[in-house]
């Protein structure tokens, strides 16, 4: 791993970390869980409006997009997640006058935005533009998402489970992230760019871009 993905992937796990951490609080049995960032009692306020449904929504779609960043694998697609939900939360705390968190806000968009630049060759054709960006082939594709839903499938169950028995509940939440964290660890980043570095009459050879 080179010194630019390593400081990528820190910014993923670091967004994913405060997401993750913040959504899994917010569902937990009594908010018993390590959260970064809050509300954690946003569900019980919206209720109060008919909204607990929909704080419910913003609760798991953090949990969603963190473990997506957290696990790295599918890193682009939990960038692209993290914009609209972001940019409500900063439009919230400057509606709301609250000090000094738009500016926190402001910085994890930045962060966001620079995990969706640093893949930017992925997004030019969808606008027409050209792009040198080339997927490199991975096998198995299918059985390494099967690997990272079944490390998600087992936080989901840790959040039900920690009604019952809460540090059971951390355990399985733990392994969970560990499993999601399996197919990169195989293949990398699903989706990664290649570079082609020699063209014969034969084929095409490749070999990954740095």
């Amino acid at each position: 791993m080179n010194k630019k993905q390593f400081f990528l992937n820190g910014i993923s796990i670091f967004l994913g970390l405060i997401f993750f951490t913040a959504g899994m609080a917010k569902v937990y049995a009594g908010h018993k869980f390590p959260g970064l960032i809050g509300p954690v009692w946003l569900e019980d306020k919206l209720a109060e409006y008919g909204l607990a449904l929909f704080a419910r929504y913003i609760a798991y779609s953090q949990i969603i997009a963190g473990f997506i960043l957290l696990t790295l694998r599918y890193r682009t697609l939990g960038a692209i997640i993290l914009v609209p939900m972001v940019l409500s939360i900063l439009l919230v705390t400057v509606s709301q006058n609250w000090v000094g968190t738009p500016y926190v806000v402001s910085g994890l968009l930045v962060l966001n935005l620079i995990l969706l630049l640093a893949d930017a060759g992925k997004f030019l054709p969808l606008a027409g533009f050209p792009s040198t960006y080339l997927p490199a082939p991975q096998t198995n594709p299918f059985k390494m998402l099967l690997i990272w839903l079944a490390g998600f499938g087992l936080v989901l169950v840790s959040i039900q489970l920690s009604f019952m028995q809460l540090m059971l509940s951390y355990v399985i939440c733990v392994s969970g992230l560990l499993i999601g964290l399996v197919p990169y660890f195989i293949q990398g980043r699903a989706g990664r760019s290649i570079k082609r570095v020699a063209a014969k009459l034969s084929g095409v050879d490749f070999i990954p871009a740095t």
